[in-house]
């Protein structure tokens, strides 16, 4: 597995870390493939009790890689768009995100800095969040250019506040995250790797069978309530906003190096993002 993103064993818990701080964490399909399969490793590894998913740095993850997302695309911009072969694409990408959901160990996930995008698909499939005082979470691409893939939004914070950050791409701050129930925990931004693995140690003191079924049981409660079949919609409905004229637009102007121009028309009118 790459370098992009590390692993490592210690005292009952495994940490998986994106390392790519130069490009702020940014995911590509490498990335992605890794985390799913260092999330199939731990929970092979019956000393493991406990996972942490954080990334390098002082960001979590800015969410898809668009230089490296669109340079896979270039290829078959003079073709035809296929969904279904889009939706079996972006199909892998989600599949190595709900592992996180579905490892039978408890998954605290860190939130530092930013996390945005394709980066909150993976983190809303974790456990527990643990969020620094000054980190922000959003689906920036809400306003062009995508639909969250996993859809945990919902499930996690509810209708009203579904609307409210997903129709805006508005980004969460700590205390309102913790508010509306997003995250279980804020802290310092200096204390969230201690704090997250002192509570990841913790469930060594829980069977591992116990925590299984728990997990399984309430997981599945929110499965009854359609988040496959969300899910599948949101998938496909990526594809789709990402081959709307206006997002075909956008990504012309970023694969053409106007990237900085065009995320920052995208933000000016809410302030926020990079321009804030």
């Amino acid at each position: 597995m790459a370098n992009s993103v590390l692993y490592e064993e210690k005292d009952k818990i495994a940490i998986i870390t994106i390392n790519r701080p130069e490009r702020l964490n940014t995911l590509t399909a490498e990335v992605i493939q890794a985390v799913g399969d260092y999330i199939d490793l731990a929970t092979s590894v019956e000393e493991v009790a406990a996972v942490v998913l954080r990334g390098a740095g002082h960001n979590f993850s800015a969410g898809y890689d668009l230089a490296d997302f669109l340079a896979n695309e270039a290829g078959s911009q003079d073709e035809v768009w296929d969904p279904v072969s889009d939706y079996q694409s972006m199909s892998v990408n989600v599949r190595n995100f709900m592992k996180v959901w579905e490892c039978p160990k408890p998954v605290v996930a860190e939130i530092s800095g930013w996390a945005i995008g394709g980066a909150t698909d993976l983190l809303l499939c974790a456990d527990l969040l643990f969020m620094a005082d000054d980190a922000q979470i959003g689906y920036a691409a809400s306003r062009i250019y995508g639909t969250p893939t996993t859809m945990m939004w919902i499930h996690r914070i509810g209708l009203e506040h579904a609307k409210q950050f997903l129709l805006t791409g508005r980004p969460i701050d700590a205390e309102t995250a913790f508010r509306i129930g997003l995250v279980s925990r804020v802290c310092e931004a200096s204390e969230l790797s201690r704090s997250a693995e002192a509570e990841a140690r913790r469930f060594a003191d829980i069977p591992s069978n116990q925590l299984a079924l728990n997990k399984l049981l309430i997981n599945q409660t929110f499965e009854n309530m359609g988040l496959r079949t969300s899910q599948m919609l949101g998938t496909f409905f990526d594809g789709i906003a990402r081959h709307t004229p206006e997002a075909q637009d956008w990504a012309s102007r970023i694969s053409g190096g106007d990237f900085r121009e065009a995320v920052a028309e995208r933000d000016r009118p809410w302030g926020d993002y990079g321009q804030s």
